[in-house]
């Protein structure tokens, strides 16, 4: 569209029979004022404008639309009957016109101009579309490489982790089990001896647990043995297992789970399980954790709190990921970042759902959500 400004009312109503007996669309303005709000309203190929108008004239309403980014690349042809001398062509273009017409106007000439600078307008504008377009396909192609190259830098971190986090136990245990040889005649600290090397042997087992229920996972292979259960009861056997194994923590338990839910108790079990071990884990300094269930449209939800280190808000929507661990912590806590993501698995398997709230320095609070079930409706 072409947008014709000029205070003359028999000037626009020239230029536009003018213009549109070839077919451009036009638009018009009486004013540098209406123009300018035009221009902001409107898309144009291209401005003709008068120079001598009261209030705001033909070159101020250039050097505003130059100094505008929405409107700079619209090109601006000046019409004036009055400033024809040199120095007023060389203002308009200085302004931010790209012709300057005097009157009476050659419509023969003014149609070629409008020609060129339309059909140059439109070939820009292509451009234009075509250079947003490639840029976007580059931002692509640059967050995807991103992502591999963060998956494989994730790869290798999990790799090295692993070695670390394997070798370690079995060298305790080779430790312990050496001393135990050299004293299992003349020491009565065997016992002790035997309990770090069970201890080790647990750490070594649930690592491998872990790596297999990932395997597992990802290869569709991990089998669930549903059955209908009062989820109160298997709550109570999960803290009784957590406080007997951590009898130094206090933990308290509130709400409402005596529910009944459908599912595979034993992996149900490991996730209420994963949730104390790592609120224990990571509130090193504060023995204390919270449970509370609670029923809430159709669904059981539990949640553990704990007022350990928190997790910063920028890292609490990737710690459900694969091998995730959040920055600062892998040095401080073992661990190979699949706890949580094979709870997420499970419970979403289950039709449920997990999500987290954390502050840091003030703890956080996991909690999952399992539908409650209907055995008459289901069978």
């Amino acid at each position: 569209m072409i947008l014709i400004v000029d205070d003359s009312p028999e000037n626009i109503f020239t230029l536009k029979t003018l213009l549109e007996l070839h077919a451009f669309p036009t638009d018009s303005a009486s004013s540098g004022e209406e123009a300018l709000k035009k221009t902001l309203r409107n898309s144009y190929a291209l401005i003709i404008l008068d120079v001598q108008m009261p209030g705001m004239d033909g070159f101020e309403v250039a050097e505003t639309l130059s100094g505008n980014n929405a409107t700079k690349d619209i090109p601006i042809i000046f019409l004036s009957a009055i400033n024809v001398e040199k120095k007023y062509i060389t203002k308009g273009y200085s302004s931010g016109g790209i012709d300057y017409v005097t009157k009476p106007i050659d419509p023969d000439i003014l149609l070629l101009r409008v020609k060129t600078f339309y059909r140059l307008y439109e070939q820009n504008r292509v451009l234009n579309q075509m250079q947003d377009s490639l840029r976007l396909e580059i931002e692509f192609r640059k967050a995807a490489q991103k992502e591999a190259q963060a998956a494989s830098k994730r790869k290798d971190e999990f790799m090295s982790i692993a070695s670390h986090e394997l070798k370690t136990p079995l060298a305790s245990v080779k430790a312990y089990v050496q001393l135990l040889d050299r004293s299992l005649v003349k020491d009565d600290r065997i016992k002790g001896y035997l309990d770090r090397t069970l201890a080790q042997i647990n750490k070594l087992n649930s690592l491998i647990v872990d790596l297999l229920d990932t395997s597992r996972i990802e290869n569709g292979r991990l089998k669930f043995n549903e059955t209908f259960f009062n989820f109160n009861k298997l709550l109570k056997e999960s803290v009784d297992m957590i406080s007997q194994i951590y009898p130094d923590y206090k933990i308290r338990v509130s709400g409402e789970s005596n529910a009944l839910v459908k599912g595979d108790e034993t992996r149900l079990e490991q996730v209420i399980l994963n949730y104390m071990t790592n609120a224990i884990k990571y509130s090193p300094d504060i023995r204390e954790l919270e449970l509370h269930s609670s029923v809430q449209d159709g669904f059981l939800i539990l949640s553990v709190k704990d007022f350990g280190i928190g997790i910063p808000k920028e890292n609490q929507a990737d710690v459900f990921r694969k091998f995730y661990r959040v920055e600062g912590t892998a040095q401080r806590f073992q661990g190979l970042g699949v706890g949580l993501y094979i709870c997420f698995e499970i419970i979403r398997r289950h039709n449920g759902k997990c999500w987290l709230e954390s502050e840091v320095g003030k703890g956080s609070t996991f909690y999952f959500s399992l539908p409650i079930a209907n055995p008459i409706a289901e069978n």
